[in-house]
């Protein structure tokens, strides 16, 4: 979007932008850099993509004054449209791309982000991989999630691409969201996919257990698209939400209560 935009961003009070993903680079490398300069003018970090390999794949620290720090690692795979030619270089632009998704991989990151964490610390891996449409969640995602949490201490697993919600897990007390929908999108018209319900996505507020990081409670705040608006969801569109997430959610043990306020509560064996 144009920079003079960059103030709505501000105005939600965002602190980060993850920017792995297969439409960073549509208008080249001029754009990329225009849009990490404006960033981080304007105060808010990145993860993702950078000038170079390493500012691409470095993460982005932010402190919570009196709780610790946010950091957030984000990065992309190929499954989700980003062609292998974005993939970032030592002397190259582009977008922290992940060769695979084996345990290997999964270990080379663990040592990556070795000694970062410190106490009272959350490290957050944001992931843009997939499809647009889809339940489906493949095998070696699940694999690959579960080595981070294994080997990196990962914990919230934060996963993009989809334009609709998909199952939710609790791996060892972590948080792994593998598709969070669309929380804004400029597709409303568009039809060809009405049984996902693109239209309705979620706010998703998850507390941590202060000393060992594990979950405590996943609060959601369905929300519903609509004339270019993020507008809080009707009961009606809250309850479909609510029966697509217990679906979802039964092969990982997990499901949703919703609240006298239409809000959403995770359950999880």
């Amino acid at each position: 979007m144009h920079p003079r935009n960059l103030p709505v961003i501000s105005a939600a009070n965002i602190h980060c932008c993850s920017l792995a993903n297969n439409h960073v680079l549509d208008w080249g490398y001029g754009g990329l850099a225009e849009t990490l300069k404006s960033l981080h003018r304007s105060g808010i970090a990145t993860a993702g993509a950078g000038n170079n390999l390493a500012e691409a794949c470095a993460p982005a620290i932010l402190d919570v004054p009196n709780k610790g720090r946010v950091i957030v690692l984000a990065l992309g795979h190929r499954s989700s449209g980003i062609p292998r030619s974005w993939a970032a270089q030592p002397n190259r632009p582009g977008v922290c791309l992940l060769s695979d998704l084996s345990e290997g991989t999964a270990e080379s990151i663990a040592r990556r982000v070795g000694g970062l964490k410190q106490a009272g610390d959350r490290l957050m891996v944001s992931i843009h991989w997939g499809g647009n449409w889809g339940y489906q969640v493949p095998q070696e995602q699940q694999r690959f999630v579960h080595a981070l949490i294994d080997n990196a201490e990962v914990d919230l697993v934060h996963g993009h691409s989809s334009h609709h919600v998909k199952g939710i897990e609790v791996y060892r007390g972590r948080l792994i969201l593998y598709g969070c929908g669309d929380f804004f999108n400029d597709y409303e018209g568009i039809g060809g996919f009405e049984e996902f319900r693109g239209d309705l996505s979620a706010m998703y507020f998850p507390t941590f257990e202060p000393a060992s990081s594990r979950l405590t409670a996943l609060r959601m705040i369905p929300t519903q698209v609509r004339r270019f608006r993020v507008n809080r969801a009707g009961a009606a569109d809250v309850r479909w939400l609510r029966d697509r997430l217990n679906r979802e959610g039964e092969r990982f043990g997990t499901g949703v209560d919703m609240e006298s306020d239409s809000s959403l509560t995770l359950l999880w064996k």
